[in-house]
């Protein structure tokens, strides 16, 4: 009998450098709001994401790149030089179809690149939106999958280890779980998901972002499936196969 591939949850960044991600799929988790965004634009119609992990580069890369928008946030608020902010409702279909997203962000884009440069051979991005999405895509890889939570500034966060718990839940008869972070995500997900959009109002990140008008942005970020496609990192892009 084949032996089953590992599943880790990574709670922060900050604990990237404890595990060995090399040949592994790694799963960028960012549900306020980077992750959520990214799937929503993909899912209507936008030509692929372009992740960058630092301002200037988001602009540069903008101005070189035909029917492109830039976009990002810093602590909740839209960057001065960029066009639009972080937010999934700005990009519908009629306005982010055929376009490029180039996207900034405080911490999920920056962890989508610690994934690259530390070996992942495989990188997807996951939140409630597309959360089967997820799950399919990993149970047919056969690969140790790491769930990498974006976090707040590298603290942990319960929005991203709540997503993390409720993958877990679906795909863990496919893998070997010897992860204290892994079975505590999914105690948490199994304990709340009857009520996520109550459960994730708690969260310290929901009341930073709530300062500005952004409920509406949340309530859409930990509901399931509403944009359910898989953002794969091919080429420095995330774009839909």
């Amino acid at each position: 009998m084949m032996s089953k591939p590992f599943l880790y949850t990574i709670l922060s960044p900050n604990l990237l450098h404890n595990y060995d991600i090399n040949n592994s799929v790694v799963v960028i988790i960012d549900v306020f709001r980077a992750t959520s965004t990214i799937v929503t634009a993909l899912y209507n119609g936008a030509a692929k994401v372009i992740p960058v992990d630092a301002v200037d580069k988001c602009i540069t890369i903008g101005m070189q790149t035909p029917n492109s928008i830039t976009a990002g946030e810093r602590d909740g608020k839209v960057i001065e030089g960029l066009q639009f902010g972080n937010s999934p409702a700005e990009y519908p279909r009629n306005f982010i179809e055929g376009k490029t997203l180039v996207l900034t962000t405080t911490n999920g884009t920056k962890l989508l690149h610690m994934a690259l440069n530390n070996g992942a051979s495989e990188i997807v991005t996951g939140s409630f939106p597309n959360l089967n999405a997820v799950c399919n895509f990993l149970q047919q890889q056969n690969k140790n999958v790491f769930l990498g939570c974006s976090a707040w500034k590298n603290r942990v966060n319960l929005e991203d280890t709540l997503f993390a718990g409720a993958v877990i839940n679906q795909v863990k008869e496919y893998f070997t779980i010897h992860c204290d972070s892994s079975l505590m995500a999914e105690q948490m997900y199994k304990l709340h998901k009857n009520d996520l959009k109550a459960f994730a109002r708690t969260t310290t990140h929901w009341h930073r972002l709530a300062k500005f008008g952004l409920e509406k942005d949340l309530e859409y970020c930990v509901t399931e499936n509403v944009a359910n496609i898989l953002p794969i990192y091919k080429n420095e892009c995330l774009i839909v196969e």
